[in-house]
């Protein structure tokens, strides 16, 4: 089985190339590991090899997923992104445990924790939406990244207008944090929720601006009109 794993590895060096290897570290604080890959070319990495694993045992692709998880290149986090998704329909209840585990032991940036949570994560609750009552326990952990997957995970459905009074809660949960990665995490959320339910998340920004974050704040009403954003930003003090 190691040699997809091998096979996958060779071909993102073959295609780094010096661009990408000398812009990659500007977008994260945190040293990031990387091969220095485009994510397009990624994409069709991780399709290419999908075509041969697809076939497998779910547990032998999620074995596979944690060998590339194993290495701490972000490219080889995306591949794991890019597959498990295309899981969904194979997906059951016990699956969420695992994918906490790997977000606490192997994700270590925004870009790894916004790949796997959006989709994968995201498609789970879809498919299991009792489940997100796992995420309001996330929203208490001690991790910075498994607290921002509380938020992340449920972009997807936000935008279809679901999971709503859930994600008030999460967002009452994580609105203090003082960890900027969390707090954009639950603003982009609030924000992706307003597509659907534009005057309860404005409402809801409103009761709170006093206390909520500015850096929250502003990803929550970055998509409503002028006139709700200049009352919900006046007398933001935070």
């Amino acid at each position: 089985m190691d040699q997809f794993v091998a096979k996958i590895r060779a071909d993102l060096k073959r295609n780094a190339d010096d661009s990408t290897k000398k812009t990659f570290q500007r977008f994260f604080r945190e040293e990031v590991r990387y091969h220095g890959v485009r994510t397009g070319t990624v994409n069709k990495i991780a399709k290419k090899y999908w075509k041969e694993v697809e076939t497998l045992e779910k547990k032998e692709i999620f074995r596979l997923c944690e060998e590339l998880y194993r290495s701490g290149y972000c490219e080889e986090s995306f591949v794991v992104s890019n597959w498990v998704p295309q899981l969904a329909d194979r997906f059951e209840p016990n699956d969420l445990r695992l994918f906490r585990r790997w977000i606490e032991k192997y994700i270590d940036n925004w870009a790894k924790c916004d790949g796997f949570c959006n989709h994968t994560v995201g498609s789970f609750l879809e498919r299991y939406p009792e489940s997100v009552q796992e995420l309001k326990s996330w929203a208490g952990s001690e991790n910075r990244w498994l607290k921002r997957a509380a938020a992340v995970s449920l972009i997807i459905p936000a935008k279809r207008g679901k999971f709503l009074s859930d994600i008030f809660e999460i967002a009452d949960l994580l609105l203090l944090d003082s960890d900027d990665m969390v707090q954009k995490g639950y603003g982009w959320l609030l924000k992706e929720a307003s597509r659907s339910h534009q005057k309860r998340v404005f409402d809801y920004v409103m009761r709170n601006k006093k206390v909520m974050p500015r850096t929250a704040l502003r990803y929550a009403i970055e998509l409503m009109p002028k006139e709700l954003k200049s009352k919900a930003m006046q007398y933001q003090i935070c």
